[in-house]
């Protein structure tokens, strides 16, 4: 599992079109379960966000390379682009 929403997010109001709103919510990843607020725009029928959280608070080491030489940052970021049909 990457990454999941836990089922208590909140919207306060519905999102118009090009306005922005702050879902709250829970991410899981790597079994560990973390509040995020990430900003949601509604454009053209389609909600986009994103949230870069930091892999060492979910537990996971970051990935090195070449004995550790080469280092990937802490931070990752997601994005999601999600359209609702009816």
């Amino acid at each position: 599992m990457l990454s999941r929403f836990a089922h208590d997010h909140q919207i306060e109001a519905p999102i118009q079109s090009g306005e922005v709103k702050v879902v709250r919510g829970n991410l899981n990843l790597h079994g560990q379960t973390h509040p995020v607020a990430i900003d949601v725009t509604l454009k053209d029928g389609i909600y986009r966000g994103s949230t870069t959280p930091i892999q060492t608070a979910f537990g996971i080491t970051p990935v090195s390379v070449a004995g550790g030489t080469v280092k990937v940052k802490d931070e990752v970021k997601l994005e999601f682009q999600i359209s609702l049909v009816e």
